[in-house]
């Protein structure tokens, strides 16, 4: 069974930080170190947005809005990736999840591009 497994979520206040944390398990991900691995968020009422990805080597994306503030990583030794966010906002205010692509690039910020999904972890970021 392929999974993805968020945790690190929770309530925190504007300007406080959190470590999202993702554990990939199952036969597909015996090779994870060849997968992207990338964060989306959906806000409430909106469709989902890739804020940061890392790729099979190493090369990162993040989109503008938390350039500066987040940063991805990953273990491959661990089959884990990371997402440090730091400086939160209350519009960041959203359910959060890693997915991986199995292409191992991460040209693209299109969802589909992404094979598995985690279940999400919600973060609430109170003013």
């Amino acid at each position: 069974q392929v999974q993805l497994v968020e945790s690190g979520g929770g309530l925190v206040q504007a300007g406080d930080s959190l470590r999202l944390s993702c554990a990939a398990s199952g036969r597909a991900f015996s090779t994870f170190s060849v997968y992207a691995m990338g964060w989306f968020r959906r806000v409430p009422g909106k469709d989902r947005e890739l804020i940061a990805a890392i790729s099979r080597r190493g090369t990162t994306y993040y989109a503008e809005s938390v350039k500066g503030r987040f940063t991805v990583s990953r273990d491959n030794a661990e089959n884990m990736v990371y997402l440090q966010m730091n400086s939160l906002k209350p519009e960041e205010t959203a359910d959060y999840y890693c997915a991986g692509n199995p292409g191992g690039v991460i040209g693209s910020s299109r969802p589909e591009m992404y094979t598995y999904w985690g279940q999400g972890t919600q973060v609430s970021v109170s003013a």
